[in-house]
């Protein structure tokens, strides 16, 4: 009951510094080199010239970090003694999910069991419980107080205790859970999780003497005829049961024998960890973490204990392994200089959303487009880029010549001229012939005329991609087209004045012009493109005959 109320303390004292202390993280700088190793720098290069999508993973701190608190062990004797530990570790991220860290645990855990065991026949600890009685041989052996009534000079209930030192060296791998967030740009917390392997080294003591070597087995009989084994007297058995024992812990506990593997007296066993933790920034280099970690140990000498109670005959070993939970509070530290924050604390779509947003808040200057004939169209769309002063041109920039002589409008003293009476002089003007020359000419078949009942094609919001009723009308213009080889038409659209809209206009005239060159085989030089302002509906393309 007590170790709970002590985990319980714990996290209160954290949620209340966490309210007081927990910032935000920080970033960092993407283009700044000096984060990124020299190994790591041909890929930072590749994405400063765009030619690759991902930045270079800078070079994040170490953290070392140090903490106190509360160890316990889960075995067959009951761990209600509060008792304190340390520890201490160095941790490196390797992504922002994964990071590897080496821990050193030392601490002390007591336990005092309630109930009376009589059990401890085979405890090497308990052996001054037991008398010395001649058995049927003549021989002296212990006899003990299991099964049975009191021996002479013997126990015939004991109450377990232990004091075990513990100390721990493992690595784990450890897996923060909420670092990476897609609604939030930063957190001043992170939860994490691990698994880890090492190695174990205990050191088990147990109180079975006072100060002066004298046994508890007067006081064991008493607590014993007062209580018994009712389970609604702990307290009071415990209570009992402290007011009469010292703090000594003189008796070396149970171990596996010649069998284990030591370090002067401690018994070393390969143990394996979970844990589960919860870290506040405090700033930029320092944290405040609660962690619950939970040992397993291949032993079950971790509280000196490993016999099952018998109702008869000899006890028998347990079946189960100990294990030891640490439940700790630690300041943590960041170390290293030319990096950002271990890579844990910071969140790797930061940059990505900041790329997304930036266009939105950018403030681009009035573009400026070069017209160098100041023709009114700009360079880059000008298919003439000479036109002579004064000389009014189509959309793209080309000089009007509205009878096709050769000779532009603004230099044509003809400005309709006959086919027939075509070659012109300079000046545009024809010759046409004399009509005595054609009174005795036989008239030839009427010159077909082109045909002008060309249908409209109507898009759709602002979509530039033709629907199958445009492509059918379409079709209908070619066959007209094919049966006429000497017309041409213009693809007329009407954009509003904005830019957005001339865009879409000459991207809808051009899919028309396209889709009559490629799928319907009509001479490109046959079909002109127009986009006019204002000039009809902004979603329909007209065709006229040239």
């Amino acid at each position: 009951m007590a170790s709970k109320k002590y985990k319980l303390f714990l996290i209160v004292c954290l949620l209340l510094s966490a309210g007081a202390f927990a910032q935000s993280g920080s970033g960092y700088d993407i283009y700044d080199s000096s984060v990124i190793t020299s190994k790591r720098m041909p890929q930072q290069n590749e994405f400063w010239n765009n030619s690759y999508d991902f930045p270079a993973k800078p070079r994040n701190m170490w953290e070392i970090g140090v903490s106190a608190g509360v160890p316990t062990i889960s075995g067959d004797v009951s761990s209600k003694i509060p008792t304190f530990g340390f520890s201490a570790h160095v941790r490196k991220a390797f992504g922002y999910v994964f990071s590897l860290r080496a821990e050193y645990v030392n601490g002390t855990a007591k336990g005092l069991g309630w109930n009376g065991s009589d059990g401890f026949a085979k405890n090497p600890a308990w052996n001054d419980y037991a008398s010395l009685q001649r058995n049927s041989s003549g021989a002296l052996e212990a006899r003990y107080g299991y099964g049975g009534a009191l021996a002479p000079g013997g126990a015939k209930f004991v109450y377990y205790n232990y004091k075990t030192n513990i100390q721990d060296l493992s690595i784990q791998g450890i897996f923060t859970l909420n670092n990476v967030r897609f609604h939030k740009q930063k957190t001043g917390f992170v939860l994490y999780g691990g698994v880890g392997l090492g190695a174990t080294a205990y050191n088990v003591k147990v109180n079975s003497h006072d100060a002066n070597g004298n046994t508890y087995t007067a006081l064991f009989q008493s607590v014993y005829a007062q209580y018994g084994e009712t389970y609604k007297n702990r307290k009071d058995v415990r209570k009992a049961l402290k007011d009469g024992m010292d703090d000594t812990y003189e008796t070396a506990g149970e171990t596996q024998g010649e069998r284990r593997p030591t370090m002067g007296k401690n018994t070393i066993k390969p143990s394996g960890t979970v844990l589960a933790g919860i870290a506040f920034k405090l700033g930029k280099r320092i944290n405040l973490a609660l962690e619950d970690r939970h040992t397993f140990v291949k032993d079950d000498l971790l509280d000196g204990q490993r016999w099952a109670e018998q109702s008869s005959g000899d006890p028998v070993l347990t079946r189960d392994f100990d294990s030891y939970n640490y439940l700790s509070l630690g300041l943590n530290f960041n170390i290293g200089s030319k990096s950002v924050e271990p890579l844990w604390w910071l969140n790797p779509l930061d940059y990505a959303y900041s790329e997304l947003n930036n266009p939105k808040h950018m403030k681009l200057p009035k573009p400026v487009f070069d017209d160098a004939d100041g023709d009114g169209v700009v360079d880059q769309l000008d298919r003439e880029p000479n036109t002579p002063a004064g000389c009014p041109v189509d959309t793209h920039g080309v000089t009007k010549d509205t009878d096709g002589d050769g000779v532009p409008d603004c230099k044509d003293k003809q400005l309709i001229t006959p086919t027939e009476c075509q070659p012109v002089d300079a000046d545009g003007v024809g010759k046409c012939p004399d009509p005595e020359c054609c009174k005795n000419i036989v008239a030839g078949p009427a010159a077909s005329s082109c045909p002008t009942d060309y249908p409209s094609v109507a898009f759709k919001g602002n979509s530039t991609s033709l629907s199958n009723d445009a492509k059918a009308l379409l079709a209908t213009v070619a066959a007209k087209l094919k049966a006429n080889p000497t017309c041409n038409i213009t693809i007329n659209g009407y954009p509003e004045a904005s830019k957005a809209s001339q865009a879409v206009c000459q991207k809808r005239v051009a899919a028309a012009q396209q889709y009559l060159v490629e799928k319907e085989g009509i001479d490109a030089g046959r079909i002109t493109t127009n986009c006019e302002v204002g000039g009809g509906d902004k979603n329909t393309v007209d065709i006229k005959s040239n």
